[in-house]
């Protein structure tokens, strides 16, 4: 099987272009960011991919206008490319050709091979030629090597404690790094290829530091060669690589195959959770193009509180306190807003406010929420096995709750059919309910219980699904993504009533955005709107106390 991959791009007018690469996926187009640069007007900026690997190789065209060509016929989507075949990307001609005799002896050796020199800037290619293309085949060649001494999968299987697998893995990569240590780059540290390669072979690889730092919240793998965090909410490109997409694919199988998830070409995406609760996204070919896809949405350690939220300015002290009477009230309550905007971190604090001597269920897709209470029954939907059978959904969760004599109901996300057994639950008796819901406005989770209510496959009309809605959600609290990444809730609307076939609202709170500061951070604050709740007569009623000057605009 070959190490090595040998290329050859003619150009119009000038001399052809040789170098070695590794197995992979590569991106070709005019766009610098592509593996293998070809600038040419006629070139898209993501044009094709080219897939190298020991077991078969071809070029997928990526509707291109001017077309992909291998010969004379042009590409439809995907097709194989052997030694000696031609691949037509505008003016320039990209050929397979046989790996020579000096590839094959270099690659049988640990020191990676020596990388060739930087072509004309006419075809800019990015691989097998830089630091990171090299420090990578050094660990690839290490991890092979690696396998073969310690038997990792024989070790696994056999039982052996954690600790001691990682301990072994450690002394014995230490041994091979030392033996080759001599023909090591300067630039690379000894040490720090020690831990890499244990990371890769025991854990989650190039991700165990970004997971561990603390101002991380978000990691986004777009394939094996780009990692992106998000910091402090802007994205942010980091150093971090993978081998290939083997090692991607290796990660997630590590995290989905402890809770019995699968992801393969039959299920290419799936949901799951790491051990500390983030939440995680995986996808890969033939959805994903690129490479396989992994995003972790983190969850610090200790779930934030509410003086947290107030801190980051999330939101005010008055909406914070309003929030928490309405739970004890036993007010039903949705959280809205759009992706990564907090609103699974403000139901974990709303969710704080419930009473430790009530029995509560929480219904998630995966299992996220923190909950710090005693009596907690955790649910979580089960996905289809192999065969497409099995499946438990978020609503078989809800119906089979119900059975459960709880006291508050949780649910981590509506999203379809669920929400009409949500909502008859909550005109049954089971008030406190609480969950999220993807909307842009408080006005519009309305059209999206509607819509989702209807997916239920119950052919209501719709001013039956309204009324239904008008008594049985009491509060929406929405939430945003700002521009300079901070999160806020924006408004926090009550549901008043049914007024005709229209669901009247009022709006209680709202975020007032003031301008932008020199820093690029939002400037402005929280304000009530000078409307009272309806319900504010219950609070006395049930010995709380809500200071009704909150809900006065002159006193912001």
């Amino acid at each position: 099987m070959p190490e090595f991959f040998r290329l050859m791009v003619k150009r119009p007018e000038r001399e052809p272009v040789r170098f070695e690469v590794e197995p992979g996926v590569y991106t070709i187009g005019a766009d610098e960011e592509c593996a293998i640069c070809l600038s040419h007007a006629d070139i898209e900026p993501r044009h094709a991919i080219l897939t190298l690997r020991p077991e078969g190789c071809w070029i997928e065209d990526l509707d291109a206008a001017c077309g992909t060509y291998l010969g004379q016929r042009r590409v439809r989507g995907r097709a194989p490319v052997g030694v000696g075949d031609e691949i037509g990307i505008g003016p320039f001609v990209i050929t397979l050709e046989p790996a020579s005799s000096e590839t094959a002896a270099a690659a049988a050796v640990l020191a990676p091979p020596q990388p060739p020199g930087k072509p004309e800037p006419a075809v800019g290619v990015q691989v097998g030629i830089r630091e990171r293309e090299q420090k990578r085949s050094i660990k690839r060649q290490i991890h092979r090597e690696l396998i073969e001494r310690l038997d990792l999968k024989r070790l696994t299987v056999s039982g052996i404690d954690a600790q001691e697998l990682r301990e072994r893995a450690y002394q014995t990569v230490g041994k091979i790094v030392a033996e080759v240590r001599s023909r090591l780059p300067a630039s690379i540290s000894p040490d720090a290829l020690v831990k890499e390669i244990c990371d890769e072979a025991l854990g989650l690889g190039p991700l165990e530091d970004l997971l561990a730092d603390p101002e991380i919240t978000e990691i986004m793998v777009n394939g094996p060669n780009q990692v992106y965090v998000e910091k402090k909410g802007k994205l942010v490109l980091t150093d971090r690589s993978f081998m290939d997409d083997d090692s991607v694919l290796a990660v997630i199988e590590r995290i989905v195959a402890p809770i019995g998830r699968r992801i393969d070409e039959s299920q290419p995406y799936v949901d799951a959770r790491l051990p500390d609760g983030s939440r995680v996204n995986a996808i890969i070919h033939p959805l994903s193009l690129v490479g396989p896809c992994l995003t972790i949405r983190k969850f610090s350690k200790t779930p934030f509180t509410g003086e947290d939220l107030i801190r980051f300015g999330t939101l005010s002290p008055a909406i914070l306190e309003f929030a928490r009477v309405c739970v004890r009230l036993r007010k039903n309550i949705i959280v809205s807003g759009g992706t990564g905007s907090g609103k699974t971190t403000l139901l974990n604090v709303l969710s704080s406010y419930l009473p430790p001597d009530e029995r509560i269920i929480t219904i998630e897709d995966a299992a996220e929420l923190q909950l710090k209470q005693t009596h907690v029954v955790r649910l979580e939907a089960r996905p289809p096995n192999i065969e497409g059978k099995g499946a438990i959904t978020i609503r078989d969760l809800v119906r089979n709750a119900l059975r459960m004599r709880p006291d508050r109901i949780v649910v981590g996300e509506c999203r379809g059919g669920e929400a009409l057994d949500m909502l008859q639950a909550m005109n049954t008796g089971h008030d406190g309910s609480l969950t999220t819901i993807h909307a842009n406005s408080p006005r519009d989770v309305i059209s999206r219980l509607e819509t989702m209510v209807l997916m239920s496959g119950m052919d209501l009309p719709v001013r039956a699904i309204r009324e239904q809605i008008a008594a049985a959600i009491h509060l929406i609290i929405h939430t945003a993504r700002m521009g300079d990444g901070s999160r806020k809730v924006t408004r926090v609307a009550e549901i008043v009533g049914l007024e005709g076939d229209q669901i009247t609202m009022q709006d209680l709170f709202e975020y007032v955005q003031t301008g932008v500061g020199p820093d690029g951070k939002i400037t402005g604050h929280f304000r009530p709107t000078g409307c009272v709740p309806t319900f504010i007569e219950e609070v006395a009623a049930h010995g709380l106390t809500l200071n009704r000057r909150i809900f006065d605009p002159l006193q912001r």
